[in-house]
C-alpha cells in the first residue's frame, strides 16, 4: 500500500534522527481513519519499529473549535506515561484517569515544567485585561504563544529523550486553535528530532467556510512552508485491504480479500460493513451492500418504533451518547433504557464504549454509533422540528444534575452549548449565557482567545435573535461585545473589520445603545469608553476624543470615583496626542483625584489598578513631551521600579519604553539601552509578537544606527521592529515605528539612492494614514523626514514645501508626544538655509536652542544637565551650528 510505504518510511527515518509530517487529505468514508489505526500497531507486527512509541488523538465535531487543547492533551498523557516521572506527577495522571481533573491547563501544567506558571501569570492577565477593556491587548497574546511554545519543547524533549515518536491526529478539520498553535510549533522544529506527525483531514468540511476552512488554510501554509507533506487518499488499496481482513479475519481464504477489494473498491466504510458481516462458512461470498442508507435502513427496520425513537433520540446527542439522558429525553425508566440498548447492540449500529471523563462516575451506560456515517444517517431520520426540540431536551438533560450555581466541567459545557445552539428560539437566552461563559473560560482559563472570539460570536448571534424587550437581551449584548472587542483589539489594524468579519464600530455603538436603553450609568461609562477606542481605529483621533470626552462627563455625573478615574485616565493618554497641554492637564487631575479620593486609594481593583499604572506612566512621559526632563525621569524610574515588582509587570515594556527615551534625551545611552535590553529580555521570555517589543527593538536599533561599527546590527534590527509592527499593527504605534525606520535609511553610513526611496515611500504612507487618523505628531514627524529626503534626493522646491507645512502644523498644535519641538526647528532650518532662506533660517536655529536651553534648565542634577547638551547629538549640532549672514 502506497500511503502505508510512506507512512513506514516516515517511522523509519525517526530511528536515524529524521523528523517529518504528513497529512492525509480525502472526502469522509475512504479510510483515513483505518490507516491509522493500521500505522499505530507496526510497533505489534514489524519488528524493525518495535520501539516505535506511537501515541494518537481524534479531533471531535462540535460547536465552533471544541474543547481547547483537547487533542494535544490526549497526546501527552500517553506520553507522559512512557518516561519516568516524579511521585506528584504519576498521582495527577491517575486522577485524570478517574476524571477528577477538569481542565487541559491543569493537565498540561501537571506534564510540563514551568507552564503552570505562565498559564497562572497569563489568566490573572487576562482577567484583569477583559475587565478592564482598556489593557493593551497585545500584551495578552505573549502569553499564548509562550504557553504553546513551552508545551512544544517539552513534546520535542520527550522524543529527544527516548525512543522515536510518532503522534496521529485524526479529523483535523475539527482541531482548536490553541492546538494548532502548538502543532506549528513543533512542525517549525521538527526536521532534526526524532518525532513524526501524521495528520488525518476531511477535505470536503472546509467547502462550508467557518473553522474547517481556517484549518484548511493552515495545512496549505504548512505545506508551502516545506514542514508538512499533503497526500491526497483514495480508496484503499488492495494490499490494505489484505492486510485488514488478515488482522480482522485471519482464517478468511485469500480470495475474499481480493474479492473486497474488486466489489467495494476500496470504499472503506463499505470495506467495514462487509467485514463486519463476514463469518466462517460464508467462505469468499459477499453481499455489497448498495448504500450506507439502505444499510441503516434495513437494520432500524427490524426494531420496534419505540426503539426507532430511541436510537434518534441517541443520534441527537451525538456520536457517543449516555443511556441517562436519552432516558430523560424520552421520560424512560434508565434502567429500561439500558436493557433495550443492551439489546438494540446486537444489530451492530451500535456498541459500548468509554463514558467522557466528566461522566466516568455516572451508573449509565455509554454507547457509541459504530462510526460516524452511520450516526450521520440516524440523525437524519428526525425532522428539523424534532431535531430542535430533542436538542433542547438533551440541553435540559445535561444541565440537570449539575449543581446548582455550579460550572459543568468544560467539556460538557461545550457540549450543552451545542444542543442549546440548534434548540431553537426557545433555547436563545441559554445559548448566549453558556457561549459568554464558554468565551470567559477560554480566554482566561485557557488562554484560547480564537476559541473565546468564536463563542462571542456565537453569543452575540444567540443574543440578536432575542425579541426587543427580553430582559437577557440588552445586558448579554453589552457584556459579550466588550469581550469580544476586548480579544479582537491587537488585530484592529485600523480599519473596521477584524477577523470574523464583525464591524467594530457598529458592534460598539449597538452595545451603547443597548446600554442607554438599559439605563444603567456604569453600562452607559464603559460603552463610551468602548465606543472611543473603536472610533480611534475606525475614524481616527477627533471623533474618539468626543466620545472618550462623553465618557469622563457621564462618570462625573454617576459619581463613581474608579469610574471617573479610569475615563479620565484613558482621556488624556489619547487627548496628549492631539494637544499635548490639554492631555498633560487631565492626567494631573487623574493623578490628583486618585492621592484625594480615599476610595481609590483603599481598593484592590485590577481595572483601578491597571489605569493608575498606565496614568502614571503617561504622566511621566508627557512631562518629558513637554520638557520637563528632570521630573519626567524621576516619575519614570520610580514608576518602572515599581512595576518591575508586581506579580504581571504587564505594562512593563511600556515604562521601560518610556525611561528609554528619557535617558536618550539625556545622553544617557548606556542607561537608555540598558533599559531596551530589560524590555527585550522580558518580552522575549513570554515569547509572541508584540507592538511595544517591535517599538522597544526599533529604538534599540535607532541608538545602534549611529555608531558605525554597530550600523549593521542596527539596520536590521530595525527591519525586524517594522516586520513585527506591520504583524501586530497597533494603530498608535505604527506611523512612530515607521518613521523610525525611514529615519534609520536615511542615517545609515552607508545610505544608498535606493534606501532614499524606500525612506520616501514610508513616510509618504505615514502622511496618508495620520492625515486620516488625526495622529498629528506622527504626520509632523514624517513631513519633516520627507523634507530631509527630498533635499538629499536634489528636490529643493519640494522639500521646502514639506518643511513649511510640517513648521505650519507645529506652529498650531505645539509640543507634541514622541516628537521633539527642536528637532522639527532644526530640520526646518537646515532645509530652509539650502534653499536661500537664510533669515528664516537662522530664526528657526535661534528658536531650537531656546527649546534646547528651556529644557536644560528644568534638569537639576548638573551631570545629567551637561550630558543633555554635550552628549545628545541633535543638541550639539544646534548649539554648536555657525550660520552667519550669507
Amino acid at each position: 500500500m502506497e500511503h502505508m510505504a510512506e507512512l513506514r518510511a516516515l517511522a523509519a527515518g525517526l530511528f536515524s534522527g529524521r523528523g517529518g509530517a504528513v497529512v492525509l487529505d480525502s472526502v469522509a468514508g475512504m479510510g483515513k481513519t483505518s490507516l491509522l489505526g493500521a500505522f499505530a500497531q507496526l510497533p505489534e507486527t514489524d519488528p524493525d519499529l518495535r520501539a516505535l512509541r506511537v501515541v494518537g488523538a481524534r479531533c471531535h465535531p462540535g460547536i465552533g473549535p471544541g474543547l481547547v487543547y483537547g487533542p494535544v492533551v490526549d497526546l501527552m498523557l500517553p506520553l507522559a506515561q512512557t518516561v519516568k516521572q516524579p511521585g506528584p506527577v504519576r498521582q495527577f495522571l491517575g486522577l485524570t484517569r478517574r476524571g477528577l481533573v477538569r481542565s487541559a491547563p491543569e493537565l498540561l501544567s501537571a506534564m510540563v515544567p514551568g507552564l503552570g506558571m505562565a498559564f497562572t501569570l497569563g489568566q490573572e492577565l487576562a482577567q484583569a485585561s477583559l475587565a478592564t477593556g482598556s489593557m493593551p491587548t497585545d500584551s495578552l497574546q505573549p502569553f499564548q504563544q509562550s504557553v504553546a511554545l513551552q508545551i512544544a519543547e517539552a513534546v520535542l524533549n520527550v522524543a529527544r529523550s527516548g525512543a522515536p515518536v510518532v503522534m496521529t491526529i485524526d479529523d483535523v478539520q475539527y482541531m482548536d486553535p490553541s492546538s494548532m498553535l502548538v502543532i506549528d510549533r513543533l512542525l517549525r522544529h521538527i526536521a532534526d528530532v526524532p518525532l513524526g506527525l501524521v495528520l488525518s483531514h476531511t477535505t470536503a468540511a472546509a467547502r462550508g467556510g467557518g473553522h474547517a476552512a481556517i484549518v484548511e488554510e493552515m495545512l496549505q501554509r504548512w505545506a508551502d512552508d516545506g514542514v508538512l507533506d499533503r497526500r491526497r487518499l483514495g480508496g484503499l488499496p488492495a494490499d490494505a485491504i489484505h492486510e485488514l481482513v488478515r488482522s480482522t479475519h485471519p482464517t478468511a481464504p485469500i480470495a475474499f480479500s481480493e474479492k473486497l477489494a474488486r466489489l467495494t473498491e476500496g470504499h472503506a466504510i463499505f470495506v467495514r460493513l462487509c467485514l463486519d458481516e463476514w463469518h466462517q462458512d460464508a467462505g469468499d461470498e459477499i453481499d455489497l451492500p448498495p448504500s450506507l442508507s439502505r444499510v441503516v435502513e434495513a437494520r432500524m427496520g427490524a426494531l420496534a418504533d419505540e426503539d426507532r425513537e430511541l436510537l434518534a433520540v441517541a443520534a441527537t446527542q451525538g456520536a457517543v451518547f449516555l443511556s441517562r439522558v436519552v432516558a430523560n429525553v424520552l421520560g424512560a425508566h434508565d434502567s429500561e433504557v439500558m436493557e433495550r440498548l443492551r439489546r438494540i447492540a446486537d444489530t451492530g449500529l451500535v456498541e459500548l464504549t468509554a463514558p467522557p471523563s466528566w461522566a466516568v462516575e455516572e451508573a449509565a451506560d455509554c454507547y457509541r454509533f459504530q462510526h460516524g456515517a452511520l450516526w450521520r444517517v440516524v440523525y437524519e431520520t428526525q425532522s428539523p422540528g424534532q431535531a430542535r426540540s430533542r436538542h433542547a431536551a438533551v440541553a435540559r438533560a445535561l444541565t440537570a444534575e449539575q449543581p446548582a450555581g455550579g460550572t459543568p466541567p468544560l467539556p460538557l459545557l461545550l457540549e450543552i452549548a451545542g444542543h442549546l445552539r440548534r434548540g431553537g428560539p426557545g433555547c436563545l437566552a441559554a445559548s448566549a449565557e453558556t457561549h459568554y461563559m464558554l468565551a470567559k473560560l477560554a480566554a482566561t482559563e485557557g488562554l484560547s482567545f480564537a476559541e473565546a472570539e468564536l463563542h462571542c460570536e456565537e453569543a452575540i448571534r444567540a443574543t440578536r435573535k432575542l425579541p426587543a424587550g427580553d430582559p437577557v437581551r440588552d445586558s448579554m449584548l453589552i457584556q459579550a461585545s466588550e469581550l469580544l472587542l476586548s480579544l479582537t483589539e491587537v488585530r484592529w489594524r485600523g480599519n473596521s473589520t477584524p477577523a470574523g468579519g464583525l464591524d467594530i464600530d457598529a458592534l460598539a455603538a449597538e452595545a451603547e445603545a443597548a446600554a442607554a436603553r438599559c439605563a444603567v450609568p456604569e453600562f452607559r461609562i464603559r460603552t463610551a469608553l468602548l465606543r472611543g477606542k473603536t472610533l480611534l481605529a475606525t475614524e481616527g483621533l477627533v471623533p474618539s476624543l468626543a466620545k472618550l470626552r462623553e465618557a469622563v462627563d457621564l462618570a462625573e455625573a454617576y459619581g463613581d470615583p474608579v469610574a471617573l478615574f479610569v475615563a479620565r485616565v484613558e482621556y488624556g493618554r489619547q487627548l496628549s496626542k492631539r494637544r499635548l497641554s490639554d492631555g498633560l492637564a487631565q492626567l494631573r487631575e487623574a493623578e490628583r483625584l486618585y492621592a484625594t479620593d480615599q476610595r481609590l486609594g483603599e481598593r484592590d481593583d485590577p481595572v483601578l489598578q491597571h489605569a493608575r499604572n498606565l496614568g502614571e506612566m503617561q504622566l511621566g512621559v508627557s512631562l518629558f513631551d513637554s520638557g520637563h526632563l528632570g521630573e519626567a525621569l524621576e516619575r519614570l524610574r520610580r514608576c518602572t521600579e515599581r512595576l518591575a515588582g508586581e506579580s504581571l509587570k504587564a505594562e512593563l515594556p511600556i515604562a521601560l519604553n518610556y525611561l528609554a527615551q528619557v535617558y536618550t534625551a539625556l545622553g544617557e545611552e548606556a542607561e537608555a539601552e540598558e533599559a531596551l535590553h530589560a524590555a527585550l529580555d522580558f518580552e522575549a521570555e513570554r515569547g509572541g509578537d508584540s507592538g511595544w517589543h517591535a517599538y522597544n527593538t526599533a529604538l534599540l536599533a535607532q541608538m545602534l544606527i549611529r555608531h558605525p561599527s554597530r550600523s549593521p546590527e542596527g539596520i536590521r534590527l530595525m527591519e525586524e521592529a517594522w516586520a513585527e509592527t506591520q504583524r501586530t499593527w497597533l494603530v498608535n504605534l505604527v506611523p512612530i515605528v515607521r518613521n523610525l525606520y525611514a529615519q534609520a535609511l536615511l542615517e545609515v553610513p552607508t545610505a544608498s539612492a535606493d534606501a532614499r526611496e524606500r525612506a520616501a515611500r514610508l513616510v509618504m504612507d505615514t502622511i496618508v494614514e495620520t492625515r486620516q487618523s488625526g495622529m498629528v505628531r506622527s504626520e509632523i514627524a514624517a513631513l519633516s523626514l520627507r523634507s530631509r529626503v527630498l533635499l538629499a534626493q536634489g528636490d529643493r522646491q519640494e522639500a521646502e514645501v514639506s518643511a513649511r507645512e510640517a513648521l505650519r502644523l507645529l506652529r498650531e498644535v505645539g509640543d507634541m508626544p514622541a516628537l521633539r519641538t527642536e528637532e522639527v526647528l532644526y530640520q526646518g532650518a537646515a532645509v530652509l538655509r539650502e534653499t536661500g532662506n537664510h533669515a528664516e533660517a537662522r530664526a528657526l536655529l535661534g528658536r531650537a536652542r531656546a527649546e534646547i536651553m528651556r529644557k536644560a534648565e528644568g534638569i537639576a542634577d548638573d551631570r545629567l544637565r551637561e550630558g543633555f547638551l554635550r552628549n545628545v547629538p541633535l543638541n550639539r549640532s544646534v548649539l554648536d551650528a555657525e550660520w552667519g549672514e550669507q
